[in-house]
């Protein structure tokens, strides 16, 4: 009966409260609302979110184990009172009024794209260990000087860098950055009329955001007008995640600027390069791109209107797009009315599965000798209104370059060290290395189910979500919903069953529908021995070390926490000590997941570049990383 007494209560309270709110709304102190920096051992309001959590966990759960305090953790930490007020708002639509304060009550994280500061600097710089800062007028009108950035915002969340009129109208001024934003999630950089009319000199770019989650880097009018000032990227952007890059009238007008992009995009997941007016009407420019894009995941690369109008210019495609899964080019007005160019496509494009690639009017228009070579260059082209005199296809293949060992290729790439291992290496003593578990994503929390269930969340509403958030087109926050969404809405693969969560409530109602009310959920206990050797204790294997199936959830980049959460069938689940090496102390208890059936993996899955072994013929397993977690049937009531 007092439960009963307390739920009237309750809903009269909220009515009343509701009742009495008008459209000009007052949020509780930020400090006392932050109840995700309280201790869990807090008494909570019966009214709040988390307190409303606790109790669908206990009707929806049958067993009577430790309620998962990492999970809880997680849970919207707004009072009654900011629950109530936000409800409402969302219902009227108009929480894209309050998104200040919606962000701060909710912990949100909801401002990818920052404002530019203006400054000026006139000497050689030395950057190291050094973060998120805007650089305007830097180095402009410089005569020689170098200026470093190594280890530049390295390992962030949200790196925001702006290089504004850096180097404009420079005479032998050098730029060199190392290792700039690496490992860091959502880097966004903007270099803004960089380099313009300069001479001489040269900009490095070596390591540069490799191993990101969404990489949003912008080159504006970079190098334009330059003079024989050279730009070189290697490494640039490998391993990343989704991305996008766009050089908008990168070279134009330039004269002699040698340009080299190497390794530019390797082993990306559906990285998005946009060169645009790249070149034009340059004089004897060089470009060179050698091994762009190579072992990637869909890549789409558009160049328009680049080398057009272009005097004498020289452009190397080496490897490009090799190895690459599907992937998209498109290459717009390419050379059009250039006199005297070169462009050389070798092994271009030979990827596992065909791609879709377009040449519209490539050529056309051009005089002199325009060169463009074609060689060892595989299926699926298209050719519309291009130069026939001139172009020549040598060793075109009838059909794309096919993996080896029935259909099979092992690719020899790096993979991080640990990040996937067989399941005999989970037996006591065995001494492994451990990847880089930590978690990279920006600090958020769940929101109350009665807020994220007003809340449009499709790409058919991308509309309202950039109203909500504030998202301006082409800005990092519109990629960062597109991808949430488009990766939510994708269609299962088979045997799959998936959902992307905003809430704890959803989470649960996921995982009960799959593995049913007696469940429990697991997830690495700490990040140590992360990136280092370690010896496996003492190793519990779940359900009885049985074949079982699984519930794992695995973070989405979104304003708010949002898991991606998906069915896996016949795995094996463990629990193993991690022991200290050298001490022989237990320093950390890792969840690991092996995967029995992989006969639906790409043969090019880093899985078995790392193990050496191909698609059904290998059982992997690998860590459930910080934050990640893996739901199954628990092994008691």
């Amino acid at each position: 009966m007092g439960r009963e007494v307390m739920a009237v209560m309750s809903v009269l309270f909220l009515i009343l409260f509701l009742s009495f709110s008008s459209c000009e709304v007052s949020f509780a102190d930020t400090t006392t609302s932050s109840l995700h920096k309280q201790n869990l051992s807090t008494p909570l309001n019966p009214l709040s979110p988390r307190a409303s959590l606790i109790r669908y966990w206990n009707k929806h759960i049958s067993n009577s184990l430790p309620k998962p305090l990492f999970l809880l953790s997680k849970a919207s930490p707004l009072s009654a009172i900011d629950s109530a007020i936000l409800t409402k708002l969302a219902t009227q639509n108009s929480l894209s009024l309050h998104l200040d304060s919606f962000c701060s009550l909710a912990n949100l994280f909801c401002f990818f794209d920052t404002k530019q500061i203006l400054r000026n600097h006139d000497q050689d710089s030395n950057f190291a260990l050094y973060s998120n800062k805007r650089f305007t007028n830097y180095g402009g009108s410089r005569l020689s000087g170098v200026d470093s950035f190594k280890n530049y915002s390295n390992g962030l969340n949200s790196v925001a860098d702006s290089f504004l009129r850096y180097s404009r109208e420079s005479t032998g001024h050098s730029e060199t950055f190392t290792n700039y934003g690496n490992d860091g999630n959502v880097a966004n950089a903007t270099f803004g009329n960089y380099g313009s009319a300069a001479t001489g000199g040269s900009g490095t770019f070596k390591n540069y955001d490799n191993r990101v989650n969404v990489p949003g880097l912008r080159f504006t009018t970079y190098a334009s007008d330059g003079n024989d000032h050279k730009l070189s990227f290697s490494s640039y952007s490998d391993e990343t995640n989704v991305g996008a890059q766009g050089f908008n009238s990168y070279g134009k007008k330039g004269n002699g600027v040698p340009s080299e992009f190497i390794s530019y995009g390797r082993d990306s997941n559906g990285i998005e390069s946009k060169f645009t007016g790249y070149g034009e009407l340059g004089n004897a420019a060089n470009d060179s791109f050698t091994g762009y894009g190579n072992s990637g995941n869909n890549p789409h690369n558009n160049f328009k209107s680049y080398g057009s109008g272009a005097n004498s210019a020289i452009d190397r495609f080496s490897r490009y797009r090799n190895g690459a899964n599907v992937g998209q080019d498109s290459f717009q007005s390419y050379a059009k009315d250039s006199n005297s160019g070169k462009v050389s496509f070798a092994n271009y494009g030979k990827s596992f599965n065909p791609g879709n690639d377009s040449f519209i009017d490539y050529g056309k228009g051009s005089k002199g000798v325009t060169t463009i070579g074609f060689k060892s260059y595989s299926l699926d082209r298209s050719f519309m209104v291009y130069k026939d005199k001139g172009v020549t296809f040598a060793g075109y293949s009838n059909t794309s370059s096919m993996p080896s060992d029935n259909g099979v290729s092992v690719k020899k790439r790096w993979v991080e060290p640990g990040k996937f291992f067989r399941e005999s290496m989970l037996k006591q003593g065995n001494v492994m290395v451990m990847p880089d578990i930590r978690d990279k994503m920006p600090e958020r929390s769940f929101l109350p189910r009665s807020v994220v269930s007003k809340l449009p969340f499709s790409t058919t509403k991308m509309a309202e979500l950039k109203d909500l958030f504030h998202a301006s087109d082409n800005s990092t926050m519109t990629r960062v919903l597109i991808n949430a969404l488009a990766e939510c809405e994708r269609v299962p693969s088979h045997g799959e069953t998936k959902r992307c969560v905003g809430s704890v409530e959803d989470m649960i109602d996921f995982a009960v529908s799959v593995l049913g009310h007696n469940v429990t959920v697991r997830t690495t206990e700490n990040v140590k021995g992360s990136k280092k050797r370690v010896m496996i204790g003492s190793v519990e294997g779940i359900n009885g070390g049985q074949v079982t199936k699984s519930v794992s959830c695995h973070q989405s980049l979104y304003p708010y926490l949002l898991y991606y959460c998906h069915s896996v069938p016949r795995v094996r689940v463990y629990e193993a000590d991690i022991v200290d090496v050298e001490s022989k102390e237990k320093i950390n208890v890792g969840v690991a997941i092996c995967h029995l059936d992989t006969s639906a993996w790409g043969p090019e899955h880093g899985a078995f570049a790392a193990l050496g072994s191909s698609p059904g013929k290998i059982e992997v397993c690998h860590w459930i990383f910080e934050n990640d977690m893996t739901w199954t049937i628990a092994d008691r009531g």
